[in-house]
């Protein structure tokens, strides 16, 4: 080997070492990020733009959907808010808790169906004492304490139920009121309101015939505990975000 390419393996190999070095935290580990820097220059919309491509959902729909998402935005913000807004000044905590409570309790007679048809049988069997401390101690559901007594509910739908046995999602879709949802959890939600109208437990589907009001003050009720509010991601790509956050976190719901 000549001198001329000892230097040279030497500059290559103390270079190599030196880089090395920066890279390394305090701690020991590499953090190549903290040495990434972004052009202060960069429009922030067409960077999170060029983001949501890589996170792209297949929305075939999408012209459509967007109308829809329009609409939800502005029923939500003309109907929806207000009149859950009215529901809380007018009715004490205890009262919307016990509601709250009340349908979760009836909603527990699908996750039980949908557990046993995923052959989940710890979850099932969980569900099952939960409706029945519930719906006992609990009065007709009125209270929760099967939560208390370490028995958290667990939620399961038909969608999930489909997805486990390997159904592809389909397409993404944005449900009038319902909101973010896909083909095949639009499904999943019809048949979930079947079996619940087929199983009739407490007789409330019999009784929500005879009284629709019933479907109103559900309604109110699960808008109120519902947390998203469309606008507030303060983005000009909410509609991007939430299709995304929607396909992901059920992916992970049909994997648990």
């Amino acid at each position: 080997m000549t001198i001329r390419h000892l230097l040279l393996t030497l500059f290559l190999v103390t270079g190599a070492a030196h880089a090395e070095q920066r890279l390394l935290d305090e701690d020991g580990f590499k953090n190549p990020i903290q040495y990434l820097h972004f052009n202060p220059g960069l429009d922030q919309h067409e960077f999170e733009r060029a983001t949501f491509k890589a996170l792209d959902v297949y929305d075939p729909w999408e012209p459509v959907n967007r109308r829809i998402y329009h609409f939800n935005y502005r029923l939500d913000e003309w109907v929806l808010l207000p009149t859950v807004r009215g529901y809380e000044r007018v009715t004490p905590r205890f009262v919307r808790s016990g509601v709250t409570n009340f349908f979760r309790n009836l909603g527990d007679v699908t996750n039980l169906t949908n557990s046993l048809l995923q052959l989940k049988v710890r979850r099932s069997m969980n569900t099952t004492a939960r409706l029945i401390f519930n719906t006992t101690f609990g009065v007709f559901g009125l209270w929760d304490p099967a939560t208390l007594m370490g028995l958290p509910r667990q939620s399961e739908d038909f969608g999930q139920t489909l997805g486990y046995w390997g159904l592809p999602s389909g397409p993404y879709v944005m449900l009038p009121i319902f909101g973010p949802s896909n083909l095949r959890d639009t499904a999943g939600i019809t048949s979930d309101f079947f079996a619940e109208s087929q199983i009739d437990f407490l007789n409330v589907a019999t009784a929500t015939g005879n009284h629709p009001e019933i479907i109103l003050v559900r309604g109110i009720d699960t808008r109120y505990n519902t947390s998203l509010r469309y606008g507030q991601l303060n983005s000009p790509f909410e509609y991007e975000k939430i299709r995304y956050v929607y396909t992901k976190s059920r992916d992970l719901q049909i994997a648990e």
